[in-house]
């Protein structure tokens, strides 16, 4: 069924956006009339006869409302109205003249998609005489998907749809009570799915989902994410049904969206450590103090975007993306750019994509675009003068100390400072000497490597740049009460130390 549009809008924008949308829509459309103040609007109504009205109320004076009122319960037009004011008032005018919706401005082009969609649907309806499939179920309650039930079996499957943002819930589960499933038992908007049931007698629910999926995008630009529960255990309550299938929803984080997602079984999460290991830190911290971004690159998308099913559970990514992220904290404070309200605005950002972001795959690349302008930045700040040589001076400390010749005078060299100054802003800053911090970074080492591998006492003190065994011995000894030996039998019997 065909239908007649007219817009009525004194915004030569509004009019002719609305009329765009309208026609590069898939909805069927006899001709579009445009109306730019309320005298042409009469004359093109009564001349042409719409069967759906977009009118901008703001347009119609206080002596013409009479008129405007009477007009429309004459003729009976699908009426969707629009106003820049968002009052008590304008929506009191919907209702009385019984109005589809009422758009604010500035519109979105998914509100508008939504509403022409509804208009056109309660236009089909109208013309056949309201013989079109209702979405209201007795037989199922919300309460059903909530409550567990200890007694009786549900024949149901379930599919559950999520856009990526939440705001495009409520358009979805319009949508979708207007989309004609077959053997569907009922539609549930909640506040991030939209859950359909399906009778067990259905046998192509995923097919169904699929159309529906192919039908939105072609209205909507918002992604769709679907995820079917089939299998024969109808044993299942219907909450422990939902519950499953909420849960997997979380594989969308690591499938993305456009897809629907069919499984009949729950799958368990893989464990993983969520923080980095000291080893993966020293690698950040040379990773970023060379500003080798393709390593960087490399390193993130074999860690992260190559993850195979079993899957880990999506809260310890996240935990993990921000043990990242702490590492990237400190270079930023090392080079000051914590101090420019640009890279903590992105800061900030960065780490709400790392809580929120809905598929890892994105958070990967702007955590890549971000190590990009801090990179920038921090080469700016140097030629400027500006980084904590100190600061620098320890990543560099922390990156080499397996060297057994480092020396006071490399590391003064690298943050461009005479020595005997970089020595005395390292006592100023720290409270310790050069050699004592770099100490206590070789033996930090020392103590993770007696307890996490087996390696002998002599390739110890060589890895962490002792190349005197016997030296190396003694210096553990006073810093921690004893002989490295004797650290990790203690530690391997009683847990820590």
């Amino acid at each position: 069924m065909e239908g007649k549009w007219l817009i009525a809008d004194r915004d030569l924008n509004e009019r002719e956006g609305l009329k765009w949308l309208l026609k590069t829509s898939s909805i069927p459309v006899t001709s579009i009339i445009l109306a730019a103040d309320f005298q042409e609007f009469i004359v093109l109504f009564e001349r042409e006869v719409p069967d759906i009205l977009f009118i901008e109320l703001d347009m119609i004076a206080k002596e013409d409302w009479s008129s405007f009122r009477n007009l429309m319960q004459i003729y009976n037009p699908i009426l969707v109205l629009t106003s820049a004011e968002a009052t008590f008032e304008k929506a009191r005018q919907t209702i009385e003249l019984q109005g589809l919706d009422l758009m604010i401005k500035p519109f979105s082009s998914t509100k508008i998609k939504s509403v022409f969609q509804s208009a056109f649907r309660k236009l089909a309806r109208k013309n056949s005489n309201g013989a079109f499939p209702s979405n209201s179920y007795k037989d199922v309650s919300y309460e059903r998907l909530f409550l567990p039930e200890p007694t009786g079996e549900d024949h149901y499957h379930i599919a559950a749809f999520q856009t990526e943002s939440r705001e495009g819930i409520s358009t979805l589960y319009s949508f979708l009570s207007e989309y004609p499933f077959k053997d569907d038992q009922g539609i549930f908007g909640l506040s991030e799915s939209v859950v359909v049931l399906f009778k067990d007698s259905c046998k192509n629910m995923t097919e169904q989902c699929q159309k529906a999926m192919r039908k939105w995008e072609e209205e909507f630009s918002e992604p769709l994410a679907i995820v079917a529960h089939w299998n024969q255990a109808s044993q299942l309550p219907l909450n422990e049904k939902y519950l499953q299938t909420r849960k997997m929803l979380d594989f969308t984080y690591y499938k993305g969206y456009r897809q629907v997602v069919e499984f009949s079984s729950y799958p368990e999460w893989v464990h993983i450590d969520p923080f980095l290991a000291p080893p993966e830190q020293r690698d950040w911290v040379d990773m970023l103090a060379n500003f080798d971004l393709e390593k960087i690159k490399n390193w993130l998308y074999e860690e992260f975007l190559n993850l195979q099913e079993p899957y880990p559970d999506p809260g310890l990514v996240r935990i993990r993306l921000t043990s990242i992220l702490a590492q990237i904290r400190r270079f930023m404070k090392t080079n000051h750019l914590d101090e420019e309200s640009r890279y903590e605005k992105e800061y900030r950002y960065i780490f709400n994509s790392i809580l929120y972001d809905a598929v890892l795959y994105r958070t990967v690349q702007n955590l890549i675009l971000f190590i990009q302008k801090i990179f920038v930045g921090t080469k700016e700040n140097i030629q400027n003068f500006k980084q904590d040589p100190i600061e620098r001076g320890i990543a560099f400390m922390e990156a080499n100390f397996s060297n057994s010749g480092l020396k006071l005078e490399d590391v003064a060299k690298f943050v461009d400072r005479n020595p005997s100054y970089f020595s005395h802003l390292i006592m100023t800053k720290t409270g310790s000497s050069f050699t004592d911090v770099l100490a206590k970074i070789r033996l930090k080492e020392a103590r993770r490597l007696l307890v996490e591998t087996t390696k002998p006492i002599k390739e110890i003190s060589m890895l962490t740049g002792y190349q005197n065994a016997n030296y190396f011995s003694r210096m553990f000894k006073e810093s921690t009460g004893m002989s490295p030996r004797e650290y990790r039998m203690n530690t391997n019997r009683h847990g820590s130390v």
